[in-house]
């Protein structure tokens, strides 16, 4: 349809703040019980990095958590053995659903204190003089 002055342009409306938005979405309980867990879970294992030779060159003792429904990943390579380290991960990821599971405070915003601006303004009329410096003199017609 090509335009014509007849039809104003629509506008579009201004989205709302992204820290709205993030505190009005629903907020999703993550299950925390270990029997529902080890079912929602994505269990690798791989062999841990640095020192201790052929022991840890030939055994994959590390563990790598994918939680599918939060998308979190945690690793556990800290101890000697798998089943410790497994245990380990387990922890930590309870530890971060729980966290996740937490509802948010609501932020209540605060105004800005009358001291704090007037140093605005205080540094704005300062920062204009600056500038009205910096302009050529006028030239004087003799």
């Amino acid at each position: 349809m090509p335009w014509s002055s007849n039809i104003a342009p629509t506008r579009k409306k201004k989205p709302k703040r992204k820290s709205d938005r993030r505190m009005r979405q629903p907020h999703h309980k993550f299950e925390t019980d270990p029997d529902i867990l080890k079912k929602q879970v994505v269990i690798e294992t791989y062999r841990s990095k640095g020192p201790g030779g052929q022991r840890k060159n030939k055994t994959e003792t590390a563990i790598r958590l994918k939680h599918l429904p939060s998308g979190i990943t945690v690793v556990a390579a800290e101890q000697r053995t798998q089943s410790q380290n497994l245990r380990q991960a387990f922890d930590r990821l309870r530890m971060r659903l729980l966290r996740l599971n937490r509802p948010r405070k609501h932020r209540i915003p605060t105004s800005t204190p009358v001291k704090a601006h007037e140093r605005r303004i205080g540094e704005k009329k300062l920062h204009s003089k600056v500038k009205r410096f910096r302009e050529r003199p006028l030239a004087d017609s003799d």
